[in-house]
């Protein structure tokens, strides 16, 4: 029955239908329990496990999301990256959706995280439109990039927004060996950004402080006579 299962899901994602494996794998908890689904969900290559639960609804719980253990999803997040979203949207929606649901130990799931090849990686692109708030948290202890005095320090209950903010406080202070591999590659990246981003602005300034220069006015056109006298053909005009 679970290589079965197992087979038809992945069938099913391969051919695109999502919605058809999550519903398959649903089925199977509602007749067989959790502990079944987890034991399918074991089986499953990260890759089909990532396809179904990076496609979460927010609209709705995900009984996959809501089963996932923290190994398996860490092997499906790194897996995120074959779909080469350069804007990190599932990333980050799906690292949210389960990482942060009500019934789990968040830091299970962060700690899974950091014991996989590439799962700091992971959490870089997730934080990586964060790259500036991140590098100044690291520093100051807060988000707010306009303070950088003691006593500005925030404390989770400030930042429980089950998003990036939360995500980036327990990396400092619960998991600070990852929270080490983690800023200096975003203070990086945004050094470089910043570096491109001033370039860009030095040659549009450039470019407007360079006007054009102004059209030449045309000759005016010249008589015969003002041309030296000479008519057509080198004859000499008798005036």
């Amino acid at each position: 029955m679970t290589n079965a299962l197992v087979v038809k899901a992945q069938t099913l994602i391969r051919a695109g239908d999502i919605a058809g494996a999550e519903f398959a794998l649903v089925a199977l908890a509602e007749s067989d329990g959790d502990h079944a689904l987890v034991a399918v969900l074991d089986e499953m290559a990260p890759k089909d496990l990532l396809a179904v639960i990076r496609e979460f609804d927010a609209s709705k719980e995900s009984v996959v999301n809501l089963l996932v253990t923290p190994e398996q999803f860490a092997r499906a997040v790194i897996m995120e990256k074959l779909y080469d979203d350069r804007t990190h949207a599932h990333l980050r929606g799906m690292i949210n959706a389960v990482i942060f649901r009500s019934d789990v130990q968040t830091a299970d799931f962060i700690a899974a995280l950091g014991e996989i090849d590439g799962g700091c990686e992971a959490l870089v692109d997730y934080l990586s439109d964060r790259d500036e708030e991140v590098v100044h948290f690291e520093k100051y202890d807060t988000f707010n990039i306009n303070l950088n005095e003691e006593g500005d320090a925030v404390d989770r209950a400030e930042v429980s927004d089950s998003d990036w903010k939360e995500l980036t406080w327990l990396l400092k202070h619960e998991h600070a060996d990852m929270f080490e591999q983690i800023w200096p590659v975003l203070k990086t990246r945004l050094q470089n950004r910043l570096r491109v981003e001033a370039e860009l602005q030095r040659l549009e300034e450039q470019g407007l402080d360079e006007s054009p220069p102004a059209p030449r006015a045309p000759a005016p056109a010249r008589s015969r006579a003002d041309a030296g006298g000479a008519l057509e053909g080198g004859e000499e005009s008798a005036l």
